[in-house]
């Protein structure tokens, strides 16, 4: 009989804690889950499946208006945010009782309530409870960054965009990054004013600068305004509803909503890390060895909430790599090289691998291709915008170290072509490969 409760305890039912206590269920383990919100963490519930339903509700605007020039006549149409909204709200339940389902068919016990450690390899959840554990792993995953300035009480953040009562018809985003221009993207097409607040100079930082610099341009032809190099300093609340936005930098704005949009902090407030012992980092962040095992040896972590990399696919592979090695007497790690990536903007953008800055910077002597063109749905459509493809080769190998797409349908094409990036394919492979014609895919196996 084992000296605790359970073989592992896990705080928080994201992606990443799902998938560590199903597998390690599956391997023998005794284990129980706690969740205070609702199981399937920040991807399920309120971050990248809700947001990719919306990106693709905000394609119908387009979509409808360039049908014209493919001979459809569709009459008068309109948007209704609420029904779009209520129904991504209940996709969303679905979902997460599908991960509810999969952890019970596990034989996992779900703790519906908040957990903190309390002592060694004890855990206390809210109900007072008091349970025990061999092994604690903690995925709670990450939360939005807040500003805080004299009436920033008055802004949202992306948790609450999914509910909001109407589409706001001044919005302005406060950040640079993926989340900030993926919401100026779904805010326009639904019809709203868009205006992006951005302390420095740069958009999507870590992206290469040739595609944030096209999105940048076509944002800007859409109507999305900039604001860069400004801080806010204050956010006062009008009596008609909207909020006068005080700005450092700039001339003063008034909106009807302020969206908070700038990163995401490891949730680990009221975990119970310093009763445990457990290190963290800058900011706040758990460190982890590259087996996901924190300074004490009972506890682990994967997740957003160890700030290694933030995505959910990450997520789930530490979750796996961990129950495999603590579970399945079957050490495993996580290759954090060649992650592909996606910003789901509009057009959206996709990327593996080095930037051309950073391949300059590692490798010296690189080689780069290009293709500047304009998709052909967009030439039928009269649609101007152009789609960007970039391959960077290792001069001194011929190996293809990064590939970096901005246009549609830009995700979508990358999931292969990373395989490739992955697998240390060559310039003369591509080369070597005949193209499918016609596609936009095609252009990276044509490139000169």
């Amino acid at each position: 009989m084992s000296d605790y409760d359970f073989d592992l305890f896990t705080i928080g039912a994201g992606s990443g804690g799902v998938r560590a206590s199903r597998v390690a269920s599956a391997h023998g383990a005794k284990v129980a889950v706690a969740e205070e919100y609702r199981v399937g963490g920040t991807c399920v519930i309120r971050g990248c499946v809700p947001k990719k339903m919306l990106v693709y509700g905000a394609h119908f605007a387009e979509d409808l208006e360039d049908a014209k020039q493919f001979g459809w006549d569709l009459g008068e149409t309109s948007f209704d945010w609420e029904r779009l909204r209520d129904t991504v709200l209940g996709d969303v339940d679905r979902l997460s009782k599908l991960y509810t389902e999969t952890l019970e068919n596990h034989d996992v016990t779900v703790f519906e309530e908040r957990a903190e450690i309390t002592g060694d390899h004890e855990i206390t959840l809210a109900s007072g409870k008091v349970v025990t554990a061999k092994y604690i792993l903690i995925a709670t995953g990450a939360e939005p960054a807040v500003l805080d300035f004299p009436g920033s009480e008055h802004a949202i953040t992306s948790n609450e965009a999914f509910h909001l009562p109407e589409v706001p018809k001044r919005i302005m985003i406060a950040g640079g990054g993926y989340i900030a221009n993926e919401f100026a993207g779904i805010f326009h097409e639904f019809g709203a004013k868009v205006c992006i607040v951005n302390r420095s100079d740069t958009l999507l930082r870590g992206y290469d600068q040739a595609l944030s610099d096209r999105l940048l341009k076509i944002s800007m032809t859409k109507g999305i305004n900039f604001h860069f190099n400004t801080t806010f300093k204050s956010i006062t609340k009008n009596d008609d509803g909207s909020l006068h936005v005080e700005l450092n930098g700039d001339d003063d704005q008034t909106v009807d909503c302020v969206l908070f949009a700038t990163g995401r902090s490891p949730n680990v407030e009221g975990l119970g890390l310093d009763v445990a012992g457990v290190e963290q980092g800058r900011i706040g962040e758990i460190l982890v060895d590259e087996y996901s095992k924190t300074n004490v040896d009972h506890i682990y972590a994967v997740g957003d909430v160890t700030n290694r990399v933030q995505l959910t696919p990450v997520a789930i592979r530490e979750g796996q790599a961990f129950a495999d090695t603590v579970f399945n007497n079957d050490p495993r790690t996580v290759s954090y090289d060649h992650i592909p990536s996606a910003v789901f903007s509009h057009p959206p953008i996709s990327a593996v691998g080095l930037t051309e800055g950073e391949a300059r910077n590692q490798l010296g002597n690189i080689r780069v291709y290009q293709s500047d063109f304009r998709p052909m749905k967009n030439v039928v459509a009269g649609r101007n915008e152009r789609g960007l493809y970039k391959m960077i080769v290792d001069a001194a190998t011929d190996k293809v170290v990064g590939i970096h797409m901005i246009g549609p349908d830009s995700p979508e094409i990358m999931q292969g072509f990373a395989v490739a990036v992955k697998a240390g394919l060559t310039k003369a492979d591509f080369d070597a490969t005949v193209a499918i014609h016609p596609t936009m895919a095609e252009e990276l196996v044509l490139l000169k």
